[in-house]
């Protein structure tokens, strides 16, 4: 075993230069070898087996020499491996850090407290527009002049709505919810899951209070407004062709409220912020020719094309009015889904901002001490206060380089 060790691990020709090089101060060695930060018991036991069989090599070419301050340096280096093995931290540092940072796992036990204190602002503004979005619907909107001959175009008749309006934020918001717990259950990320849904339901309450502002400046009558105004058909106007509604009040004044469609903005802000999510998640936009991962980002796209389409055959809308209120909705849900993902072709496209940075403070510590988490080349790195910086490479001693 120790010939294979002398032949692939290091060579006689190491052996000499490298210790040669550390005779004076042999502390290094072992300091430098054993201080090194590792990341898995499994790594720990390959590492301190391999140095010592290479001591062993030494030894036996007759190279050995008595090391320095010998008290002081196993008292460091043991320190730090008793506190890396102890029972009370092993199942921290062999569980926690590799599950946690290696594979990103961040739940909502360990991370949701501290996300919902940086975010307590960001909750509390939504609220805030949840008040204004309740607001803006009871209020009326502005009645605008509608005469005899714009009658003409607004004698469509009053009929019910395909798509209830309670349906609406069912599929917009819920079925996007749950598929966002589906992928918190497999992956793990808090961080996903708390920007995904209030990058959401922000996108849905910024496009319904813009929706709704708008509708009520505008006040464009609906397409089936003549029934709304006069449900016996008799009509009446005043001295200057202006309506003299007598149907009732609610009919009416949801018949102000034509422009844009609350249907088309909401669906395409909801499922538009979805089917980003989903480009993201699959990789849609990888490079890599898999077009059929386009049906799967079109399809939420299709199902809110469909209900704006829904909203003109109805006879509730224009289709100036759902045209207006899909591009609305859908650039609403586009700034809102960049405020907390890449975009879906970035290489990092699959995952949270804050995901990354959390990876990134994670692993600090660790490269602080000379040991970069995901880098290929550990390095081990001591401070003698006699003679200065000295660092050597676990991977070039391996190699048999120096």
């Amino acid at each position: 075993m120790y010939d294979e060790v002398e032949k692939n691990t290091c060579s006689e020709q190491l052996a000499v230069a490298f210790f040669k090089q550390s005779l004076p101060h042999g502390d290094r060695f072992w300091t430098s070898l054993v201080m090194s930060p590792v990341s898995s018991i499994a790594e720990l036991y390959s590492r301190v087996l391999r140095f010592v069989m290479l001591e062993d090599v030494l030894r036996h070419k007759g190279y050995a020499k008595p090391i320095q301050n010998q008290a002081i340096v196993e008292t460091m280096a043991w320190r730090n491996m008793m506190s890396f093995c102890s029972l009370p931290n092993f199942w921290a540092n062999c569980q926690g850090r590799i599950s946690q940072v290696e594979l990103g796992a961040h739940t909502i036990k360990s991370h949701g407290a501290k996300i919902a204190r940086n975010h307590m602002h960001d909750w509390l503004i939504l609220l805030l527009l949840v008040v204004i979005e309740v607001v803006l619907y009871v209020i009326h909107p502005f009645y605008r002049f509608v005469g005899k001959d714009m009658m003409t175009d607004l004698k469509y008749p009053l009929n019910e709505n395909t798509v209830p309006v309670w349906a609406v934020p069912m599929y917009s918001v819920l079925l996007p919810i749950v598929v966002f717990l589906v992928f918190y259950l497999r992956r793990q990320d808090v961080y996903d899951l708390h920007h995904s849904i209030l990058g959401l339901l922000y996108a849905v309450l910024i496009t319904g209070v813009l929706t709704d502002a708008i509708k009520n400046a505008v006040g464009r009558p609906r397409p089936d407004f003549f029934w709304r105004c006069f449900p016996d058909g008799i009509a009446k106007y005043d001295q200057w062709d202006n309506v003299i509604c007598h149907g009732k009040d609610s009919v009416i004044k949801e018949g102000h409220k034509s422009f844009p469609s609350g249907h088309a903005s909401w669906s395409f802000a909801g499922l538009g912020f979805f089917s980003l999510y989903l480009s993201g998640k699959i990789k849609a936009f990888d490079r890599r020719g898999h077009v059929a991962k386009l049906c799967i980002v079109f399809l939420p796209l299709l199902v809110a094309s469909l209900v704006a389409i829904s909203r003109v055959d109805d006879y509730w809308h224009h289709w100036q009015d759902v045209f207006a209120g899909g591009l609305l909705g859908l650039g609403v849900a586009t700034f809102c889904y960049l405020q907390f993902f890449p975009p879906p072709y970035d290489t990092d496209g699959w995952g949270p901002y804050a995901y990354f940075e959390a990876l990134k403070e994670e692993s600090q510590p660790n490269s602080q001490l000379g040991h970069p988490m995901y880098g290929s080349n550990l390095e081990a790195q001591v401070v003698n206060q006699q003679t200065g910086h000295y660092s050597v490479s676990v991977n070039d001693l391996e190699l048999g380089r120096r």
